[in-house]
């Protein structure tokens, strides 16, 4: 299961870390994910990072803003968003993937598990 948390409204420019809990004692050995869905458009991948955390990826709208990493200790998997702009409003989702651990990747079909969502709005 897995418990995103974090979200909140910020003004454009602004910071803000959203993270993402797992239950289970295998969480260290998956790929996680991070995706968006602004409202009325489809969801999209915003970045990923393997199950070491040695591989991350970025969609391009944030790459050099946005940064995914992940702590196995502690189950979570945390995405630190700054630089925040009102193109970056929408119900943020986190995700596991099994068999691609190494390298889950931006296809929404490479993930088994997906949290809830937390909603992440910026003010202009």
């Amino acid at each position: 299961q897995l418990q995103a948390s974090g979200g909140g409204l910020v003004q454009t420019g602004g910071s803000l870390r959203v993270s993402c809990a797992a239950s289970g004692r295998t969480f260290s050995s998956y790929g996680m994910g991070w995706f968006r869905q602004a409202p009325g458009k489809e969801r999209e991948f915003v970045a990923a990072i393997s199950w070491s955390g040695a591989t991350t990826d970025y969609a391009d709208s944030v790459k050099d803003r946005f940064t995914i990493s992940r702590d196995n200790a502690k189950n979570t998997v945390y995405l630190e968003m700054n630089s925040l702009e009102p193109d970056d409003t929408g119900v943020y989702f986190c995700a596991a993937s099994v068999l691609r651990a190494t390298r889950p990747g931006s296809r929404q079909t490479a993930y088994d598990y997906w949290g809830q969502g937390t909603l992440v709005t910026v003010s202009s």
